[in-house]
């Protein structure tokens, strides 16, 4: 097959929805299919010669990430036509969550041309404290993210939240669940106590306080007016940062916070592992990855309450906090409370499970099961065309 995974940034952004991305991209190559990737051609593409493994960088307008934080790259015009190009090319077209106007394109393309449709919805609804915006994004879920999920060939969710958000949406197959998975080769449990202290000390992190481990983008919908609260309230512990985006925690000149950016999977395991407790207060999300990595390795979560209920069996390992419309203070008070639970109950033989329940290769076949039969029905669908008449009768030919 042909496939066209579209999204609205490279792995490059270093977003969890690209990284899933580019990690299943991998994996379709690997099972001899031709992928071409298409987003932003934000930071660049990574181009490669392999016809097999093509990345098209779209001309677009980011303001919108740059001056608020929300990414919603927009088009240029001349990045239309090579939507529609690369559409025209595929046998099936992969959509990476719906809100994304690259995505909106391709999937209006791919419905004009009858190309199979797969969308992989990540998020749910975004309860932005701005009113504006959790007003506006009630409403482009209402009017674009619904039909899209309506009108795709199939739609797989990466999490019971999302699912559950989506549930009354009439689909015309039945939706599937499939869980990322999780590199078990770089992300795993420390070794010894010197391998983590050996980290701390490389990285400049104390070995003798707690450190929680913040990973994403420094915004809103992660928690971050949250995390501020909490690095104060929570002197006692060190608070790492490892990310980027305009909430920088540099800027509020705690003495407990570091602040580490640029980091890739490699180098980024090591400071999870050299962590002893793994913060996430975000909202509107379905199963983070950077969730699932932490804790294969080895390292005790906190997160919101709704983020717990993405996958039921890791319940027992996450110290659940209600993100809700309390003051931040309020719930940064939970938070430290949380953390310092987490830390105070570890126990290094709970997380022994997770790596088997995460798997890229078994997440992979699963995707592509999924994209040969609706291939397969839209090849069955299109009408045949009429055979030339060789021979009628009292007609010479």
């Amino acid at each position: 097959m042909r496939l066209l995974i579209v999204s609205a940034y490279f792995d490059n952004h270093r977003g969890g929805i690209e990284i899933v991305a580019g990690r299943l991209a991998g994996e379709f190559r690997r099972a001899g299919q031709t992928v071409t990737w298409l987003a932003s051609e934000i930071g660049g593409t990574c181009a490669s010669d392999d016809e097999r493994d093509r990345r098209v960088g779209v001309p677009v307008f980011n303001g919108i990430e740059n001056i608020f934080g929300i990414p919603f790259p927009i088009p240029a015009p001349k990045g239309l036509g090579m939507i529609r190009r690369e559409v025209e090319r595929a046998d099936v077209v992969m959509l990476h969550d719906c809100l994304y106007p690259t995505n909106i394109v391709a999937f209006l393309v791919a419905r004009l041309l009858g190309k199979p449709v797969l969308v992989t919805q990540h998020i749910a609804n975004v309860p932005y404290r701005n009113p504006i915006l959790r007003g506006l994004m009630k409403l482009m879920t209402r009017l674009v993210t619904r039909p899209m999920l309506a009108g795709a060939d199939q739609t797989v969710f990466i999490s019971n939240i999302t699912a559950k958000a989506f549930a009354a949406v009439r689909y015309p197959r039945r939706p599937r669940l499939i869980f990322n998975g999780v590199d078990t080769d770089i992300f795993h449990p420390a070794a010894s106590d010197g391998e983590r202290a050996a980290v701390r000390k490389e990285l400049g992190l104390p070995l003798d306080r707690p450190v929680a481990l913040f990973v994403g983008r420094f915004v809103e919908k992660k928690g971050l007016h949250i995390l501020h609260q909490a690095a104060r309230l929570g002197e006692d512990i060190v608070w790492a940062f490892a990310g980027w985006g305009a909430l920088d925690p540099r800027q509020w000149g705690f003495p407990n916070v570091r602040v580490y950016s640029g980091l890739g999977a490699a180098t980024l395991a090591p400071l999870y592992r050299a962590s002893d407790a793994f913060v996430l207060p975000s909202t509107g999300e379905g199963l983070p990855l950077v969730l699932q990595e932490a804790l294969a390795c080895g390292v005790p979560a906190v997160c919101g309450a709704e983020t717990a209920h993405a996958d039921e069996r890791l319940a027992q390992l996450l110290h659940a906090v209600s993100i809700d419309d309390r003051e931040p203070a309020e719930i940064a008070r939970e938070v430290v409370l949380s953390v310092r639970a987490a830390i105070r109950e570890r126990r290094h033989d709970q997380f022994a499970s997770v790596a088997s329940w995460y798997s890229w290769p078994r997440a992979g076949q699963l995707y592509l099961d999924l994209m040969n039969m609706i291939s397969t029905q839209a090849a069955a669908a299109q009408p045949r065309p009429t055979p030339s008449v060789l021979w009628q009768p009292g007609v010479d030919r």
